[in-house]
């Protein structure tokens, strides 16, 4: 008897379009569910295990609310407490944490590290945050633009920043929903081609080219996780990349403003832009918690036709 082989979450490629379109409907639904104030329990005596390698605020959070709201146990482990910190191998610690769980969400630094400890696991691994992606947040994102604006295919996204995990997982969106994405990044701070595999981009060596005619801008902090010995001379060489009003002014007058948080005012966005009415935000931030609660639900039950 063939055995099917465990379905995991650990880059916006993993998935069909087909995939997410159904995690957007179903995100939709049991959003609706969660302001209804609808009890919804699939996953009774389920238990998500939360592994962190780097701090958190919003993955923490809605992976954790969002596995209780769906009737299941949440168990959060940080390295530093936990035998990874010790040197425990990375494959063995997928073979035992996937033993006495149904599903895992890591967030950690090496890409390889997560997909070591997959390759390992008996049980559905999701990727909360790794130093080459972010394919959570960037489903958020899609997911939010899709509530105000409908579907993304065919729009034009900028990118305005460094090369860093949340533009990659933008890239490989662009491919799977069949969008086109503008590219602004520093000298020194360019993408590497060898991580993409998409032609659906274009890069602009100003930033403000890249956001004219644009239906969604979007940027992050300029030092992530990691880098952060590096600020001072990201600060320099940043310098003009900041989203602010001239730079929206170029955009479609309809055009949407996104950040992942936490932001920076003054910094890669101006607070006449986070806060002004184009930005979605905190609509964004809290998309978060909608579509984990699909993702998990569908790795762990498949398709549901609940309405």
């Amino acid at each position: 008897m063939a055995v099917t082989p465990i379905k995991h979450f650990l880059q916006i490629s993993d998935f069909t379009r087909d995939e997410f379109e159904y995690l957007i409907e179903r995100a939709t639904v049991i959003k609706r569910k969660f302001k209804a104030y609808e009890v919804y329990h699939p996953l009774v005596d389920r238990t998500l295990v939360m592994v962190f390698e780097k701090s958190s605020t919003r993955t923490r959070l809605s992976f954790e609310a969002g596995m209780h709201q769906l009737g299941g146990a949440a168990i959060y482990l940080n390295t530093r407490d936990s035998q990874l910190g010790r040197g425990e191998p990375v494959e063995d610690a997928g073979q035992v944490m996937s033993r006495m769980c149904d599903i895992i969400m890591v967030r950690t630094f090496g890409q390889d590290i997560i997909e070591r400890f997959a390759a390992h696991s008996r049980v559905p691994v999701i990727n909360g945050l790794t130093n080459e992606h972010h394919p959570c947040q960037v489903l958020a994102d899609i997911f939010t633009y899709w509530e105000h604006r409908g579907s993304i295919a065919g729009k034009t996204v900028a990118w305005i920043g460094d090369a860093n995990n949340m533009l990659y997982s933008w890239l490989q969106a662009a491919e799977v929903f069949g969008f086109h994405l503008n590219v602004s990044t520093p000298k020194g701070y360019d993408i590497d081609p060898a991580l993409v595999a998409t032609k659906n981009y274009t890069v602009f060596e100003n930033p403000s080219d890249a956001c004219a005619g644009a239906d969604l801008v979007n940027t992050d902090v300029w030092t992530s996780m990691g880098y952060e010995k590096e600020n001072a001379e990201r600060l320099k060489a940043f310098d003009g990349f900041i989203v602010d009003g001239a730079k929206m002014a170029r955009a479609n007058k309809d055009a949407l403003f996104m950040h992942c948080l936490p932001a920076h005012r003054g910094e890669e966005v101006a607070a006449e832009v986070i806060d002004g009415p184009q930005s979605v935000v905190w609509d964004e931030a809290e998309n978060r918690l909608h579509v984990q609660k699909a993702l998990i639900e569908y790795l762990l039950l498949g398709r549901i036709e609940d309405k």
